[in-house]
């Protein structure tokens, strides 16, 4: 079991950036990998960046260029920083830890990018 703490988020205008957190209970190294997901009003949810045990990072193609995920393994915590925000990128933001079969997610966080 793990839990999984998202904070950050919140209202920007275009262009603006935010950074998102997401503080993890136990160590972060100890998963295959952690990822940021989002989900807006009447849309499935969707995987925005991922980092794997090792640091391979992946992106969807719509952040790529404007996002960064990292991580602080010190601290348990995975951040996400946004940069260059659209209207488009409104949406509940979640964190996922998973390894293998296991899954866990956070209990997300809200960003509103108003044009």
């Amino acid at each position: 079991q793990v839990q999984l703490v998202e904070s950050g988020g919140g209202l920007v205008h275009t262009g603006g950036s935010l950074r998102l957190s997401c503080a993890a209970s136990r160590r972060i190294l100890s998963f295959d990998g952690l990822g940021w997901y989002r989900q807006a009003p009447g849309k499935q949810r969707e995987l925005v960046a991922s980092i794997t045990s090792v640091g391979i990072t992946n992106y969807a193609d719509s952040v790529k260029g404007r996002f960064t995920i990292f991580r602080d393994t010190a601290k348990n915590t995975v951040y996400l920083q946004m940069n260059s925000l659209k209207p488009e990128d409104t949406a509940v933001y979640y964190c996922k830890a998973y390894s293998g079969s296991f899954a866990s997610w956070g209990q997300g966080t809200q960003v509103t990018v108003s044009s």
